[in-house]
């Protein structure tokens, strides 16, 4: 079984739900994963989706905010969801494919703008939301599995467009990294897209505060698929499709691809 799953952060399924149908149609990957979906479930437009094929999901969702879908063209069933820091929102779904494959789907916390839990309180909430991470993945480690999403950490030098610079720029911390760090650990996951593409500058997300985000290119690796050590082999051609951000008002992440032969 032979399958390609993308990840990306939509900032609204329903406001841009002409781009996902433009990726599904182009791009065609059997599995795409949501974050920031900003719907409840049952107003995520899923005719337009089940026309093009992608004929189930397993979504979890909240009016206006997070949100988290897995649209796929192969049967699903729903493993369930962990309210990570018990914060009361949408930012976890798993399920399960019928070759025993287990998909988290994941949005971690941006945290604010001052990287200080004593200031910053949403700061805090991303620190104890991955602590939370480790411990469940520490205790029911993860077999056959695949962790993707909107992790809103880069961690490495080469995920962004300054390391010096943004030493002290949330997402990119040296307490953020250790976090992040320490659930990669925790489950034995491996980074895929890394393992294919180790070399170079590597950027998922433009901010839109950047009039010209192309050509001054300053960008962050905030967007992941992960694998279990027994699958990690299984995994290649991993890329990331930049021209999205291009397109007529985009998000202001684009997809990440893996495929995996199992």
């Amino acid at each position: 079984m032979s399958f390609t799953l993308a990840t990306w952060n939509i900032n609204s399924v329903r406001l841009r739900e002409g781009l996902v149908a433009r990726l599904l149609t182009e791009e065609m990957p059997d599995i795409l994963c949501l974050q920031e979906c900003k719907s409840p479930v049952e107003l995520i437009p899923m005719d337009q989706f089940k026309a093009l094929g992608y004929t189930h999901m397993v979504a979890r969702g909240q009016k206006g905010y997070n949100g988290v879908a897995i649209l796929s063209k192969l049967p699903l069933m729903d493993t369930g969801e962990k309210d990570f820091a018990a914060l009361g929102q949408a930012r976890h779904v798993s399920a399960r494919l019928q070759n025993g494959v287990t998909i988290h789907n994941c949005y971690v916390p941006a945290g604010g703008d001052i990287p200080d839990r004593t200031l910053n309180d949403k700061f805090g909430q991303k620190l104890d939301f991955l602590t939370e991470m480790r411990d469940h993945f520490r205790w029911e480690r993860p077999d056959r599995a695949i962790l993707v999403g909107d992790l809103n950490i880069a961690p490495r030098e080469d995920d962004v467009w300054n390391h010096k610079q943004l030493l002290k720029i949330v997402s990119h911390t040296p307490i953020e990294v250790e976090h992040l760090t320490a659930v990669m650990e925790a489950g034995s996951w491996h980074d895929v897209t890394r393992k294919d593409i180790p070399q170079g500058p590597l950027y998922s997300w433009w901010s839109y505060r950047s009039a010209d985000w192309d050509t001054a290119d300053k960008g962050r690796r905030l967007d992941h698929i992960w694998a279990t050590p027994d699958i990690l082999g299984a995994s290649h051609s991993s890329r990331i499709l930049r021209p999205t951000r291009g397109w007529e008002q985009p998000s202001d992440h684009v997809p990440v691809f893996a495929t995996f032969d199992l």
